[in-house]
């Protein structure tokens, strides 16, 4: 483990790719914007509103073609911390998280280090923790530099 992952912290732990997030989700979402305004225009030409619906169409289906691609990669990564997270609590303690747990709530726990994870996953099945207060909760903080 490098230095960076021993300064992730609950104030930066948010991932970002920068390409993605500040580059293709804005294009994507202003050229959606702008093929609606051409849609509008041409309300009155006959001939350019067939082609004018077609680009919003598209453009809308880029736009979701992106969403929906960053949402099942997270779902995904997901699986994979639930999975991990159980592993973990399971070679500690013998048993296998508690089943009130949400995947949130066990995506959040991951940052917690070995010596508060059981007990803070105790604590958060049953007091019903948000997945951010779990994160605050967590003393020892333990970097997840692989989720994106």
């Amino acid at each position: 483990m490098g230095n960076t992952m021993a300064d992730q912290n609950y104030a930066n732990h948010p991932r970002y790719v920068p390409l993605f997030h500040f580059v293709v989700l804005p294009l994507l979402l202003l050229t959606l914007i702008g093929s609606i305004v051409n849609l509008i225009q041409s309300f009155g030409d006959h001939e350019r509103l067939y082609s004018a619906a077609l680009i919003v169409a598209l453009s809308f289906a880029g736009f979701l073609t992106a969403f929906f691609g960053r949402v099942f990669a997270l779902k995904a990564q997901d699986r994979a911390i639930r999975a991990e997270e159980n592993l973990r609590h399971f070679v500690m303690t013998g048993k296998l998280l508690d089943p009130r747990l949400s995947v949130g709530q066990i995506v959040a726990l991951r940052f917690a280090s070995d010596g508060e994870f059981v007990a803070l996953a105790q604590k958060a099945a049953q007091d019903g923790m948000k997945p951010a207060d779990i994160k605050r909760a967590v003393k020892n903080w333990r970097a997840d530099e692989d989720r994106a």
